[in-house]
């Protein structure tokens, strides 16, 4: 009977461990691994290989492949490389490759080989080369670090948000250090980099001598230094076989261990030990392995989410199997069924061996109405993929017009997105179609298609109104509106300083009225420029200013200023009417105190208004005494009411007896006071009486 622990070895004093086959990777390869570019993703994510990279022939056969395979070995994609020479491979956190080349070209490609974009790390590394690149990940994303041939470094933080950082010099660096490594501290991210004994730190601004902790002094020259994957560990190896593991803040030691191996390991990485959950580094070499660990410090490293699990499935395009993780943990639809079914129509757009209509039509009876699918968001892969006819029919079946109309704008289908933003009766949103089509057409055509909207053209319309006149003129003119014409000149004219550029506006105004039949507005046009221009005679010969007053006002000063003769010359010119004229200048005349003047206006003809508002404005300024000379002449029927006005209670009194009228009478009663009109309050009682008998 074999023994249950044959195939265990120990490891340290107090533990063992076994080695078994998980599974065969399916990879064939002829190539040693040693000769190739590789590059792992993190969590059991793909593995990229480059073979052929250091080789010198130039014939096709001879070129470097590319290749990306599963986990387990299954060959995903491979192409031949046709680009400069690469330096590092490296995966993003969503699992895109970056090749990372001599020149400091960075391209990215997914995981099935197709290229995606690319970003140079600036021209220092273009002229000086890269000599070492690593691919690194932090809080803010994935970020690329490079050494460059003159010895410097550079960093992009973020590839997503590039923004590239030239670290400070090292002082008196003359060689490639013996090792480095990109770390992340207090949102800072930094570059430590090893000299023979010495320990440099590169942060945004300086670069300083740094000791870790508890460092032996005969620990010897830097070998290899290796970082945790959430950056809170640090471990360095000497030549002399010496291993420091401490905190990468290098405050704290957490161990050391001499592992009497002097020769540069392969390979240095920080683990977690199953047995104990506790940290360790495992240090490789050919033919050796060895697991250094602590026994005070405890760190647990994060796993993967749900989320990203789906999200790497949805890269591998295993659609089905991750819809039945979905519901199996019946997750919600946006955040499960939906996302992945929107992922799948986006590579459902990609194929080329289906017509437009059965790709929509079968993207459409998958998706439906699904809650949280966006129709825009896939017609916008269509388009990126040349698709345009198949994203304007995707479109078709996104119900928010607000996400049609962008892309509609992008596609240069700006007709189309002009109609479906009318549709939508959202005004901002015509308006930035309309706007947008301003900028894209000649005026012709852009006019030409705001004819076939009226509601865009309403809109614009009111757009030019305030914002660019002239352009209103221009739709008027092709519209061959002449009443808007007119109109848009007469408000044109009150911009213009200079009295005959105002002239010259009404009179295009006076022409484009008559052409619209208009003969109401051609004639207050015209009296206005024949107003403006008297107006300007009177300015200049009176040194008063008269321009822009209305024919009322300019009437009234005239009478105000005593010029009786050009007020008569407007009256007859404007034909304004009698009534009208006589309330202007008595008015006036009042105002200005001309009573002389007022009376003999009131006798050079018998009065169209009458005289009673001769009393009343007398009285408004004051003047009893030149009232009363007008009361007698008031009609019977007003009589009463004027000489109340006057204050002539006794002949207000005679005027209502003798019209009889028992109202009049009351009238004045209520104006007389016993004490000074005692004797006129007894005639109208007396009157009253006999009235009431009768």
């Amino acid at each position: 009977m074999d023994c249950y622990t044959a195939n265990w070895n120990p490891l340290g004093e107090d533990a063992f461990y076994r080695k078994f086959e998980l599974y065969t990777m399916e990879w064939n390869l002829k190539e040693d691994l040693r000769e190739c570019l590789v590059a792992a993703a993190p969590y059991g994510g793909p593995i990229a290989l480059l073979k052929n990279n250091a080789r010198k022939e130039k014939s096709p056969s001879a070129r470097p492949l590319l290749e990306i395979y599963s986990a387990s070995g299954l060959l995903l994609a491979s192409i031949p490389w046709k680009s400069g020479q690469l330096v590092q491979l490296g995966w993003t956190a969503s699992e895109d490759l970056l090749c990372i080349q001599k020149d400091g070209t960075v391209l990215i490609y997914n995981l099935f080989c197709e290229f995606k974009r690319h970003f140079s790390m600036g021209n220092e590394v273009l002229q000086n080369h890269v000599l070492e690149a690593k691919v690194f990940h932090t809080e803010y994303g994935t970020g690329v670090a490079i050494l460059t041939g003159a010895h410097r470094f550079s960093l992009a933080t973020n590839i997503d948000d590039l923004k590239l950082r030239r670290m400070p010099e090292v002082p008196g660096l003359q060689k490639p250090p013996s090792c480095w490594a990109v770390l992340s501290q207090d949102r800072v991210t930094i570059v430590l980099l090893a000299v023979g004994q010495d320990l440099y730190l590169l942060d945004n601004t300086s670069c300083s001598v740094v000791t870790p902790p508890g460092m032996s002094p005969s620990a010897g020259a830097y070998l290899q230094m290796a970082v945790s994957f959430n950056y809170r560990c640090l471990a360095l190896f000497t030549d002399t076989g010496y291993i420091w593991m401490g905190l990468a803040t290098l405050k704290e030691k957490l161990c050391e261990f001499n592992s009497s191996v002097r020769s540069l390991p392969k390979q240095m990485v920080w683990c977690m030990r199953p047995w104990s959950r506790q940290p360790a580094v495992v240090v490789a070499w050919d033919r050796q392995l060895m697991v250094v660990g602590n026994s005070t410090e405890c760190i647990q490293y994060k796993r993967l989410t749900i989320e990203v699990l789906l999200d790497r499935l949805v890269l591998r395009r295993l659609y089905p199997l991750a819809i039945r993780i979905c519901e199996y943990l019946r997750l919600s639809e946006i955040q499960g069924v939906s996302r992945i079914l929107a992922h799948w129509a986006c590579y459902k757009v990609q194929q080329k061996d289906k017509s437009d209509e059965e790709v929509a039509h079968a993207i459409n009876q998958k998706l439906g109405d699904t809650p949280g699918i966006s129709y825009s968001e896939i017609a916008a892969r269509a388009y990126d993929c040349g698709r345009t006819e198949l994203a304007i029919k995707l479109l078709e079946y996104e119900p928010r017009s607000g996400e049609q109309v962008p892309l509609l704008l992008k596609m240069k289908r700006s007709k189309l997105a002009l109609s479906k933003a009318i549709e939508s009766g959202d005004t901002d949103l015509v308006y930035t179609v309309v706007l947008h089509l301003k900028n894209e057409l000649n005026r012709g055509t852009f006019f030409m298609t705001l004819q076939n909207q009226p509601v865009a053209l309403s809109l614009y319309r009111q757009f030019c109104k305030h914002q660019e006149r002239e352009t209103l003129k221009d739709l008027y003119n092709q519209d061959d509106n002449h009443q808007e014409l007119g109109n848009f000149h007469v408000h044109s004219s009150y911009s213009e300083k200079r009295i005959e550029g105002r002239v010259g506006a009404l009179q295009n105004a006076v022409d484009e009225y008559y052409k619209a039949k208009n003969e109401f507005a051609a004639k207050a046009t015209e009296d206005q420029i024949k107003l403006l221009r008297l107006q300007r005679h009177f300015q200049e010969d009176f040194d008063k200013p008269y321009l822009d007053l209305s024919l009322h006002d300019t009437v009234s000063n005239l009478i105000l200023d005593g010029h009786h003769k050009r007020a008569e010359q407007l009256y007859r010119e404007f034909k304004i009417p009698d009534k009208r004229y006589w309330w202007l200048k008595i008015s006036a005349l009042a105002n200005r105190g001309d009573w002389e003047e007022m009376e003999k206006f009131s006798k050079s003809k018998k009065s169209p208004i009458g005289y009673l508002p001769f009393v009343e404005i007398s009285v408004k300024h004051h003047n009893r005494y030149e009232a009363k000379k007008y009361a007698p002449r008031v009609t019977p029927e007003q009589r009463v009411k004027a000489f109340v006005l006057v204050g002539d209670l006794d002949q207000a009194a005679d005027a209502a007896i003798e019209h009889k009228n028992e109202t009049e009478m009351n009238f004045v009663l209520s104006k007389c006071t016993a004490s000074t009109d005692a004797a006129v309050a007894e005639k109208l009682n007396r009157a009253r009486a006999q009235l009431l008998k009768k």
